[in-house]
């Protein structure tokens, strides 16, 4: 039986607040605000260790690498680690499999025509000639983003 409250035992897929969830404890489904819902953690095999408490916040670790989060430590959290572990090892197989997700195939631009991307055309095999950009011809995604306009002042 999967239980939810202050008083829970602390069993895998029981919810409670981290402030009665002892140190070590692996835990998934993190919310950041209490009551907001979950919002780190939820990918499959994903968890965070709770590392220490101190007044209102906790620390977590997260499973990749070395980082850390701090979060409130009355907001509510499942203890354990999420399942279906061995996702990431699945094989699609075929360019099909990858097709029924969704995903569509990533052309480069060298290899298109001049009409098509700002790095097509040439003779031969040449390497597009100049900084990255988007057919559009506008700076590459991957570069420093502007201000989020949401959470500014």
């Amino acid at each position: 039986m999967v239980l939810s409250g202050e008083e829970a035992d602390i069993l895998p897929g029981n919810a409670l607040p981290i402030k009665n969830i002892p140190l070590g404890t692996q835990v998934h489904n993190i919310e950041l605000r209490p009551g907001k819902g979950g919002q780190m953690v939820r990918s499959a095999g994903g968890f965070a260790q709770i590392v220490a408490k101190e007044g209102d916040y906790a620390q977590l670790r997260m499973a990749v690498g070395a980082r850390s989060a701090r979060c409130r430590s009355f907001a509510w959290r499942p203890s354990e680690q999420v399942g279906n572990t061995e996702h990431e090892n699945v094989s699609l197989g075929k360019a099909g499999r990858s097709r029924w997700m969704g995903k569509r195939p990533k052309v480069r631009g060298v290899a298109m025509n001049p009409v098509d991307h700002p790095h097509g055309g040439g003779e031969g095999k040449t390497s597009g000639g100049r900084n990255p950009v988007t057919p559009w011809d506008s700076r590459r995604v991957d570069t420093k983003p502007g201000c989020n306009k949401r959470t500014t002042n």
